[in-house]
């Protein structure tokens, strides 16, 4: 071979691998920038750190070492929150909760927020709990969005719910005089919120409520159930458990299964007995702690299945659903809340079969009223109910 020949075959070589050497670095670069970029739609600056962004997969456990912005968590700085809220004037307050005040908030980048604060000091535990509770993402659970820890406050960020809890419908001062939620509504409602908390008892660990009440149950401008305030007695109990301890009683000690009363243990079917005394109000329209005989000794379930036994059950009944049901339907929405209101915690049922026999009821009552039309319902009155099969 001649030298001239050498040295032009040595060229080509010495450029292809020019050419190599330049298509890898560009290749880096690229995917780089893409891995940062997708990185940062999640609000975290470290790729390593987007753990469980899968619904139910890679949850992060309580207590592990992890970064405050795991999950796609948002590290909110005070600032930015005073901003968001006008320094957390009253006008923007909408509430006053387990965790402390309630605001609405209007983030720099246009979302719409529920911003709850309380005073206390940095915390570890806080940082923690927050990262576990915001990795739980289902449809009918609103979504803990991320955090605040500075100048002694402590702040939870929520996505916003628009139509505010079920209990401000029902009976609330914001009801307003027209609205009606019809009976098939309600069992929308009670579908979606069994759905929530069906899903936080399938986790591995099951993650229990503890704080199940209709005023937890939000709805959207469609009026889609949400379960609010997940894990919230949970991270109260790691980080002041004197705060948590004192909420076993209150307003809300009607949905407090009385076998936790007795032995101050949670369990499953404690979060059953509360959703009976949710599916209870949704039958009634009206708070549950006023329609016990509060001279008796009877529990809730007790009482309404000594009103159903005398046929007498029309008297529990919203007088704004008359009309707007059928007694079939509405014989079995009334069983299975006396299923989840049973005494004995082992005898009520799993979150999972309570989501199956709403659907089945919904799906029954949906076909019976419109089986002639939704003008000409086939529905029996109140008057009426349950006594054609006595």
């Amino acid at each position: 071979m001649s030298s001239s020949l050498a040295a032009v075959l040595g060229g080509a070589a010495g450029a292809v691998g020019l050419v190599v050497i330049l298509v890898i670095f560009l290749w880096y670069c690229l995917s780089r920038d893409r891995s940062i970029s997708r990185t940062s739609e999640t609000g975290s600056s470290d790729p390593s750190l987007q753990v469980g962004r899968n619904v139910g997969i890679g949850l992060p456990h309580r207590g592990a070492s992890l970064s405050s912005d795991s999950q796609g968590t948002r590290r909110f700085s005070l600032e930015e929150l005073v901003s968001a809220t006008k320094n957390f004037s009253e006008i923007n307050m909408i509430g006053v909760g387990k965790f402390g005040e309630v605001y609405k908030g209007l983030l720099h980048d246009g979302m719409i927020v529920a911003i709850k604060k309380r005073l206390g000091p940095p915390c570890q535990e806080f940082i923690e709990e927050v990262l576990y509770l915001s990795s739980v993402r289902h449809r009918h659970i609103v979504s803990l969005l991320g955090y605040c820890q500075e100048s002694e406050l402590q702040m939870l960020v929520y996505e916003y719910i628009p139509n505010g809890s079920v209990s401000s419908h029902l009976y609330g001062t914001v009801q307003l005089s027209n609205e009606k939620l019809e009976f098939k509504h309600r069992l929308s409602i009670a579908l979606g919120a069994a759905r929530g908390l069906a899903y936080l008892h399938s986790m591995n660990p099951p993650l229990l409520h503890r704080e199940f009440s209709t005023r937890n149950i939000l709805v959207d401008e469609n009026f889609i159930a949400k379960v609010a305030d997940t894990g919230l007695r949970n991270l109260l109990s790691r980080i002041d458990p004197a705060a948590s301890s004192s909420q076993l009683v209150g307003d809300d000690d009607i949905f407090l299964d009385p076998e936790v009363k007795e032995s101050g243990r949670f369990v499953e079917k404690s979060d059953v007995y509360s959703f009976g005394v949710f599916l209870f109000e949704l039958l009634s329209g009206r708070e549950a702690v006023q329609s016990k005989h509060l001279e008796s000794n009877q529990s809730m379930g007790q009482w309404v299945q000594a009103h159903q036994d005398s046929n007498d059950i029309a008297t529990i009944v919203d007088p704004r659903l008359i009309s707007s049901f059928t007694a079939e339907s509405m014989g079995e929405f009334v069983n299975l809340t006396l299923g989840c209101l049973f005494p004995s915690g082992d005898r009520r049922p799993a979150m999972s079969y309570v989501v199956a026999e709403i659907d089945r009821i919904l799906e029954k009552e949906i076909n019976l009223t419109t089986v002639m039309g939704e003008e000409t319902p086939t529905v029996t009155l109140g008057s009426q109910l349950f006594t054609a099969s006595r």
